[in-house]
């Protein structure tokens, strides 16, 4: 690894295109796994929620469960400090295969879990804890494999490759979607009510065990050298010398994760209780709109390759303030699934000037000692406070009546993301050899 003045190309230049793309898909192989877990839940919430919250309102079901949901993001900046710690200090690829065989624990007890009518009470707060557990790997995931699927990505397309960690992130959803749409298509709605929604959860906790063996494969681009500086993996460090940094990440950060959220797991949820669309159709329609959203994501980040980071995430602040508001009411009045598929991708696209490069912009603002760190915990408070509360918030909001105060909350941060664009990411250094933001 070669340091120059400051900043540090953690992947040799002479290395294949070939080594390159295996590093990729080795790296964002646990990423598509944990999401997939993690998003098992959130899609499953509408068969699983009156097994372990007996009410008999469906409004007030889905309210507890997207409280746990939420709680799970609290976790995240505990995983964000912790796993980012271990990969500055340890190596991205022990902070990896750790953070995934985390994530296979959680699945597996919630796949095994008895329901409200066998434990009482226990049953809701043992899916507490599991939910705690994948939110604890989730935040240590993301800033690791930002990380390094920006360290390995070479200059000049790095907006490219980076995008691909949003590529199996949003895979993960679709997996998840696809699996659920699947399993409704052979079994029946009470099947998936008694034991249907267990399904993915047990594959989730398989393909976990398969992803750990592939990390185990990469190579490592935290150097021995830069391990052992004090500084790696110092949040002393971090909150000394990179406060401006940090605080850039979660002001763009509140509004990319909420309106990520809503658009995709909040979404399946918008359109069977307030368009009023059935589950499966809902589930049809998010499938497909999953699918082109993921292939959004490497013409984006190349864009930001061409045009610069910071034009993307203006584009992104400007677009969803202006736009935010008319999506969701046009969304919330649709019957027509492929008019609903439209209006969502649309939304979608102007996301994705934002998830294209969302994890590379911030890889972007930290020297290698702290990077992972700097990258996880920033985002994982942001994540946690905006993004894990977006479910809640969204269906409080409709629980009470006024649910159109959810999209002017949702354009209010996005607002805040275009305001931070434009004040704070001029004037800061790229500590990745070889690329300019400006």
């Amino acid at each position: 690894m070669a340091a120059v003045a400051g900043r540090v190309e953690a992947f040799p230049e002479d290395h294949s295109e070939r080594r390159r793309i295996m590093a990729i898909v080795g790296g964002s192989s646990g990423n598509l796994v944990e999401w997939y877990d993690f998003y098992a839940y959130a899609f499953t919430a509408l068969y699983f929620s009156p097994s372990f919250f007996p009410k008999n309102d469906q409004t007030t079901q889905l309210l507890y469960s997207a409280a746990i949901f939420a709680i799970g993001f609290l976790m995240r900046p505990i995983g964000g400090w912790l796993f980012g710690w271990v990969a500055d200090r340890y190596g991205r690829r022990a902070s990896m295969m750790s953070s995934v065989i985390l994530m296979c624990a959680g699945s597996l007890v919630i796949a095994i879990l008895p329901t409200y009518a066998t434990l009482g009470l226990a049953a809701p707060v043992l899916l507490l804890l599991a939910r705690m557990a994948q939110g604890l790997s989730v935040g240590g995931e993301y800033g690791t494999s930002a990380t390094y699927m920006s360290e390995v990505a070479l200059a000049g397309r790095r907006g490219f490759y980076s995008s691909f960690q949003y590529v199996t992130l949003i895979g993960g959803q679709l997996l998840a979607s696809l699996v659920i749409v699947l399993l409704e298509l052979v079994l029946s709605d009470a099947d998936m009510r008694a034991w249907g929604w267990r399904v993915p959860f047990f594959i989730g906790a398989g393909a976990a065990v398969i992803a750990f063996y592939l990390r185990r494969a990469l190579t490592e681009t935290a150097s021995a050298e830069m391990r052992a500086r004090k500084e790696a993996g110092s949040t002393a460090e971090l909150f000394r010398n990179h406060t401006r940094a940090f605080l850039t990440v979660i002001g763009y950060t509140a509004g990319g994760s909420l309106i990520f959220y809503t658009f995709t797991t909040y979404m399946q949820k918008y359109l069977v209780n307030t368009a009023h669309m059935a589950k499966e159709t809902a589930n049809l329609v998010m499938t497909a709109v999953l699918f082109t959203y993921m292939i959004l994501q490497p013409p984006f980040g190349a864009l930001s390759d061409r045009i610069g980071r910071k034009w993307s995430m203006l584009l992104f602040g400007g677009l969803a303030t202006l736009a935010t508001v008319p999506l969701m009411q046009a969304i919330g009045g649709v019957t027509n699934p492929y008019l609903a598929y439209l209006l969502i991708v649309a939304a979608l696209a102007i996301v994705s000037f934002y998830t294209s490069i969302s994890g590379l912009v911030k890889a972007e603002m930290f020297p290698a000692e702290v990077r992972a760190l700097g990258v996880g915990l920033s985002y994982a408070i942001a994540n946690a406070v905006f993004g894990g509360s977006a479910e809640y918030v969204a269906l409080w909001f409709k629980d009470q009546g006024v649910e159109t105060w959810f999209f002017w909350y949702v354009t209010a941060l996005c607002a805040v993301s275009f305001v931070t664009a434009l004040t704070m990411l001029q004037h800061r250094p790229s500590y990745l050899q070889g690329h300019t933001t400006e």
